[in-house]
């Protein structure tokens, strides 16, 4: 099993290359990652020279700077430690305590951090919103990505200037100092809360708001650098849990039964259909100028439902939700991992770590949703032609 963490995540040479992360950063080659190892491992009491802090670089903006009102936007609160790799800093703040962490992330304050897991999506997002520009100039209708940190405004200065350093597209802060995000959340009208936290998670997915915890492999696949691609699985993210809770009580002959009796019984929304409506009327801006064809957003359904014997209520359910999903992949309950390498989505969702394990194992950058009943049982062992 490839190992999944947020602690030390490992970006790969090509995904570097691919993401212009310049060669005075903090760790776009393993060469240079050691070096500041050794220096943090100094602070930590262990070995190694201080390395030379690196100077700032500055972020262009093309066609100056526009800012969407947050409840006409889709709006994407993404963790610093999720977006970054912060895994030393932690280390830090562990063994040391917050006034040694304060100081020495002010001390570094010009070292920009190295991409995290949610990089790639974030930059795919940034792709989408200069397309919509280009469509659309005066539209509001864009994805607004807002940074959510636990930490002391202090360390906001290298925040800043890693957004720079790596010229990103993010202007609104959420620094907490500790505090809980989730009712600030709610007044950016939060569309998808992506987090390490796992609590947080769950206290945003009970408040109504979309949101997972990420993951990456130390294996990693390239994603395409012009169309957003994200992939869903089916209940428990997009639908209910409804038809899960079925199979975990009765088994999956009971399963078959109960989907073939409701079939045109709609199944009831899931914590990520919101954000899948979202993506949608985005990608209906580019339909309605003739762009269907190469539309820079692309989404995909990627089940272990069996088509034949339970596919039909999950395919009329999202007609009528008026959702259009560009692939739909029913496997039967074969491993997600082989088809999901293939796609190379920027990010998908899965309720069971058993999937999302199997995900990361080829290489895909995958997020985990902790809801419904799948969370009260062993999801290590899948047998299942339903989720």
């Amino acid at each position: 099993m490839v190992k999944m963490s947020l602690d030390p995540v490992q970006v790969i040479s090509g995904q570097v290359e691919e993401l212009k992360v310049a060669p005075s950063s903090n760790g776009d080659s393993r060469g240079s990652w050691e070096e500041k190892e050794k220096f943090d491992q100094d602070l930590l009491g262990l070995s190694g020279k201080p390395k030379p802090v690196t100077g700032r670089r500055t972020r262009k903006v093309e066609g100056g700077v526009f800012f969407p009102k947050p409840e006409n936007a889709v709006t994407i609160a993404v963790s610093s430690r999720v977006l970054f790799r912060t895994e030393l800093e932690q280390k830090v703040y562990e063994q040391k305590g917050v006034e040694e962490y304060l100081r020495y992330q002010i001390e570094h304050e010009n070292e920009p951090f190295t991409p995290g897991p949610a990089f790639p999506f974030v930059k795919a997002l940034e792709t989408v919103n200069a397309r919509l520009r280009d469509l659309y100039p005066q539209s509001e209708e864009l994805f607004d990505i807002v940074l959510v940190t636990y930490n002391h405004a202090h360390v906001g200065i290298r925040l800043i200037n890693t957004i720079n350093h790596h010229n990103l597209f993010i202007e609104r802060f959420c620094m907490t100092g500790g505090s809980s995000p989730i009712g600030y959340l709610k007044a950016w009208h939060t569309n998808l809360y992506l987090s390490a936290d796992a609590d947080k998670v769950r206290e945003a997915l009970a408040e109504g708001i979309a949101a997972a915890t990420m993951f990456m492999s130390e294996k990693l696949t390239e994603v395409s650098q012009t169309q957003l691609r994200v992939a869903f699985d089916g209940d428990a993210v997009l639908f209910s849990d409804e038809s899960e809770r079925i199979f975990k009580a009765h088994g999956l002959d009971k399963f078959f039964e109960h989907e073939r009796e409701n079939e045109d019984t709609l199944l009831d929304h899931g914590p990520l259909k919101g954000f899948l409506e979202a993506l949608g009327k985005l990608q209906k801006k580019f339909y309605a100028k003739g762009h269907r064809l190469d539309c820079p957003i692309r989404t995909y359904l990627v089940t272990a439902r069996s088509a034949a014997s339970s596919g039909i209520r999950a395919l009329k359910t999202l007609r009528a939700w008026g959702l259009e999903i560009d692939e739909a992949l029913f496997l039967a309950g074969a491993p997600k991992g082989p088809m999901l390498e293939k796609i190379r989505p920027h990010i998908y969702f899965d309720d069971q770590m058993f999937h999302v394990e199997g995900a990361a194992e080829m290489g895909t950058i995958a997020a985990h949703v902790p809801y419904g009943i799948a969370q009260k049982h062993n999801t290590k062992k899948n047998t299942s032609g339903g989720k």
